[in-house]
């Protein structure tokens, strides 16, 4: 039977790439010249800590950051930017967690979806990716375009397609 999977996941060195373009670009911009700026990466967690002097380099760096990940293939909805950026001495810090893998209440709203939606599909949540089979590939086809309509606030790839 033909099956795909959904997961929610970041490549690490893809991450670990877009973080060196990031410091590269803050190094030689005007505009950060002379201040503190600090872009670490936590590759067990999969947090990015920010450091800047201000608010406004803070919105600054945010930016840089999402525009040069979404060059290298990560999506903008794959960081949660939730956590509030606090002032710890002369500097601004920010904690940004980045999503990696699907959660268990993503992976139920997602399988509620597939299932109010009538199609002949069977959707089985394995750990932290979904495991979608049917009778008919066009019916998984249905299924994918329904998923990337859907509004789910997280980046989701449809892998290990078998026909």
């Amino acid at each position: 039977m033909p099956s795909f999977d959904i997961a929610s996941s970041v490549d690490l060195q893809i991450l670990d790439n877009s973080i060196n373009t990031v410091k590269k670009e803050i190094a030689t911009r005007y505009d950060f010249r002379d201040t503190t700026v600090k872009v670490e990466l936590n590759k067990k967690d999969f947090i990015i800590s920010l450091e800047v002097n201000s608010d406004m380099q803070m919105k600054q760096l945010i930016d840089v950051l999402i525009s040069r990940s979404m060059k290298q293939g990560i999506e903008g909805s794959a960081f949660d930017f939730s956590k509030d950026a606090y002032p710890s001495g002369k500097v601004v810090k920010k904690e940004v967690l980045v999503r990696n893998g699907l959660k268990q209440e993503d992976a139920k709203k997602i399988v509620k979806m597939i299932k109010d939606g009538g199609y002949k599909v069977q959707a089985a949540i394995m750990d932290d990716i979904i495991r979608v089979t049917a009778k008919k590939i066009d019916d998984l086809q249905e299924v994918i375009a329904k998923c990337k309509s859907g509004n789910f606030e997280i980046p989701l790839q449809f892998v290990n397609m078998k026909g």
